[in-house]
């Protein structure tokens, strides 16, 4: 970009600021309180890409997952009002799962301001900026010449240490104003590197250690610092296991691969964490209440165990748990700066490492369920697919049967290829799923939703027919309910069911009607042949996989859920 421009439209200058931070595709859904925005990416055409959404929820959620495949802030562009409060859950969701995320809302005019003019709102108020509000930053910009500045800012936040989402409110007629600012150069994050102190005390608790385990996760990793860590977690003969729905930050199939440690964790894991370990090494990840199963499998505010934790955010370490060492790192240099400790020759733990990985093998095996098997549906699926698969799922019951039967396999070996919220946002599946088809159209991406998860942003099947998402598999797992809340139905007020049976429509009937293939799969034994024709397709395919509503999750049915729950009764009603 040129250091100075003559006078364009200030909202021509916003789009030539976006492509100097490197951005080629935006998503949003458009409105009149940024026209200036939408022309300037008309005037831009070729060197940046309008993805017109049909909903901001999952215009956001299409921002979030771009993010977390390329590794640096996407946008997401709304008007005002109602556009934005749409997109709000993706804002929130990019906050807790660390996601750069950059929501540009259209504003009323300045001097509408404080009148309750149409469809105004305070974003700083709206979005509230703090550790539990739903971005890093939130501004509004009132001068044209200072745009490219907010623009080069917005950058900088949302990538500095724990990395989030940033919202800047532009009002309608600053995008109209002519200015010659120029724009700002490239944005790149500052990167950290844990103090030396710190590393050595992290050593000399390892070699005191008798049963260590390691939780991996976060945003932020790179493939080299990824295959570091990898390189440390060997040479330290580590068990690994990875924080909720980051499973692709360690490859599941390596020998000391854990589980999954987040929802539904192996019972024999969350003991070996909670009961048996007196070393944890929280590896980017927060220690959030799913990764640590309601705070259960570490106790806050002092441990049991010995606690090392490396975060990139100073403002992380010790905010929840008080760490015996805090380490502050960027995950891009994470991996390389473990990877300087030097291992003895011999360590004491080989045996419960092995054990570790035989409890996940374990995990993995299962009994026949007719007539349609989930988890042969997940193993077909990862024997069949590209080993560099992008997967996504939303929130509900049915995401359990990627938690526990897919293999990632890992960041060092297919880069990023799980695309989950931690956050629990139903409706984030679809919308990801057409993002990494956009992003990286020489992948596969296969999403796994249910039946109400899809529902909630299953107008997005439009935008991936308008822009060309070929290589794009939608299953949508139909058990007419609402499961996870059903399940939860039966456990507290068994018997009593209320507003969780849903009346579904024909999904692959929907599907065709937006120009995708589809087929309906009720027997296990039919879904391999119709996985096999929606991967040879050339075009978006869904698969309506019918399953009986009992079968809730992978551990059990809500028949058995509401007997276990009646006889609990019945035992505090006699007092046994």
């Amino acid at each position: 970009m040129p250091e100075s421009n003559s006078p364009r439209l200030a909202g021509h200058a916003l789009v030539e600021a976006l492509v100097a931070q490197g951005v080629d595709t935006v998503f949003g859904v458009p409105g009149e309180s940024y026209l200036a925005v939408l022309d300037g990416f008309h005037e831009h055409r070729e060197q940046i890409r309008f993805i017109a959404c049909r909903q901001e929820g999952g215009a956001a959620f299409m921002a979030d997952a771009h993010a977390r495949l390329t590794g640096r802030p996407c946008v997401c562009c709304v008007t005002r009002g109602p556009g934005a409060t749409n997109a709000a859950i993706g804002v929130h969701t990019a906050f807790q799962d660390s996601v750069p995320l950059i929501l540009l809302v259209g504003q009323v005019a300045s001097d509408q301001r404080d009148r309750e003019a149409f469809q105004e709102l305070d974003y700083r108020q709206v979005f509230g900026p703090g550790t539990l509000g739903m971005a890093k930053w939130v501004a509004e910009v009132h001068d044209a010449n200072r745009l490219p500045e907010y623009i080069a800012r917005a950058f900088h936040v949302a990538m500095q240490g724990r990395p989030g989402p940033v919202v800047l409110a532009l009002p309608e007629d600053l995008l109209t104003t002519p200015t010659a600012a120029p724009v700002l150069a490239r944005a790149e994050p500052a990167e950290a590197w844990p103090a030396p102190g710190a590393l050595r005390d992290l050593r000399a608790r390892l070699l005191a250690a008798q049963r260590p385990f390691m939780i991996v996760g976060g945003h932020g990793w790179t493939r080299d610092s990824a295959l570091a860590l990898q390189r440390f977690a060997e040479n330290w003969q580590l068990p690994v296991g990875c924080a909720f729905r980051y499973q692709d930050t360690f490859d599941n199939q390596h020998p000391q691969y854990a589980g999954d440690v987040g929802i539904a964790i192996n019972a024999a894991l969350a003991r070996r964490i909670r009961d048996e370990a007196d070393l944890v090494m929280a590896v980017g990840v927060r220690l959030g209440e799913m990764t640590t199963s309601g705070y259960t499998l570490l106790t806050p505010p002092r441990p049991r165990q010995v606690l090392a934790h490396l975060h990139p955010g100073a403002e992380e370490l010790g905010r929840v748990y008080a760490p015996d060492i805090a380490l502050q790192a960027s995950l891009s240099c994470a991996g390389k700066a473990l990877e300087t400790l030097a291992a003895p020759p011999e360590l004491p733990w080989g045996e419960w490492t092995a054990s570790a990985h035989a409890d996940y093998e374990a995990n993995r095996v299962h009994p026949p369920v007719a007539p349609l098997d989930m988890a042969e549906v997940i193993k077909t699926i990862e024997r069949l697919a590209p080993a560099d698969t992008v997967y996504t799922n939303g929130a509900g019951n049915y995401a359990g049967w990627l938690h526990r039967y897919l293999r990632y396999r890992g960041l060092a070996l297919a880069g990023k290829t799980q695309l989950a919220p931690t956050a629990g946002s139903m409706g984030y599946g679809l919308p990801a799923a057409v993002a990494a088809s956009l992003t990286q159209p020489h992948r596969l991406a296969i999403n796994l939703t249910g039946d109400g998860d899809f529902l909630m942003n299953g107008q997005e099947l439009a935008t991936a027919s308008a822009y060309g998402a070929t290589r794009l598999i939608s299953i949508v797992v139909d058990n007419a309910t609402y499961g996870t809340i059903r399940m939860h139905q039966e456990r507290e007020y068994p018997g009593r069911v209320s507003g969780t049976y849903l009346a579904n429509p024909d999904f692959a009937a929907l599907a065709r009607a937006y120009g995708w293939q589809a087929a309906t799969v009720e027997r296990t034994e039919d879904f391999e042949p119709a996985f096999a024709v929606a991967l040879k397709a050339g075009r978006p395919n869904l698969l309506h996989l019918k399953l009986d509503t009992d079968v809730s999750h992978t551990r059990g049915t809500l028949t058995s859920i509401r007997e276990a729950a009646l006889a609990r009764q019945q035992g505090a009603a006699t007092g046994g």
